[in-house]
């Protein structure tokens, strides 16, 4: 088994806070896997440390082969990520951004050329090059967003909540596209707190407070808890650490 992410006990503590508590993940190459939990859970920390933006306090991760703590620039050179907050520039084309994103990712002048193209040709948007972003619709943003993330072909991309505040359509569509980038071997580590996409990953875990607290399949899960859903799952989870101001 190849593993494109190896957590062992990976410890961030914040003073005398622990915002993250000895988890241990590992997520083969290839595999659509789900990162959940509240808000205040500890999941944005986690990701931190796995894109190499925070350094763990104790514990080790691996991400493409690279560990975190001391080779975090050949991490990120190999890795893709998105946010829902932040992605792409709204004041800049969508030909413009590309052209950045692909400079910031170390394209050659031809390979941006060549993969632009591609790109857009592929989300159908090939009339709007000279589009500013800002006046794309959000959900053609996110895929816009999702596409740039994988201009340079990375091992891993990371998702952060990438589908918040679009239609249900256009999240179906986006993980057909999820679907696919994993199926060409790129690994997806994705957050979301709609609990019916946690139903499409490969294997998911479950955060509170700062530890994780189930991990397996969907059907797994499912199983263990005696749920009919995901969701149910995670409130089970959830509530009790919301019930006593954990999240």
């Amino acid at each position: 088994m190849t593993l494109a992410i190896d957590v062992q006990r990976l410890t961030r503590r914040f003073g005398a806070f622990v915002a993250v508590d000895a988890i241990s993940v590992q997520v083969k190459t290839g595999e659509v896997f789900g990162f959940l939990g509240a808000n205040g859970a500890g999941k944005t920390t986690a990701i931190k440390m796995l894109i190499g933006l925070l350094e763990p306090t104790e514990g080790s991760a691996q991400v493409a082969g690279y560990d975190v703590r001391t080779q975090s620039e050949e991490v990120r050179r190999r890795i893709g990520y998105m946010s829902q907050r932040f992605s792409l520039y709204d004041d800049l084309t969508v030909r413009e951004n590309i052209q950045l994103y692909g400079g910031i990712y170390g394209l050659t002048d031809d390979e941006i050329s060549t993969r632009g193209a591609e790109l857009v040709g592929g989300l159908h948007l090939d009339g709007a090059h000279d589009a500013l972003v800002g006046t794309l619709p959000l959900g053609w943003k996110q895929k816009l967003a999702f596409s740039v993330a994988l201009l340079h072909r990375p091992l891993v991309v990371f998702l952060d909540e990438p589908t918040g505040g679009v239609d249900p359509v256009t999240r179906r569509q986006f993980w057909e596209m999820i679907y696919a980038a994993a199926a060409r071997g790129t690994t997806v580590f994705v957050t979301t707190h709609y609990m019916d996409e946690a139903e499409y990953c490969d294997r998911l875990s479950i955060m509170v407070d700062g530890r994780i607290a189930a991990m397996g399949t969907p059907a797994e899960l499912k199983a263990e808890f005696g749920a009919p859903t995901i969701d149910e799952v995670f409130v089970r989870l959830a509530r009790p650490a919301a019930m006593a101001g954990g999240v």
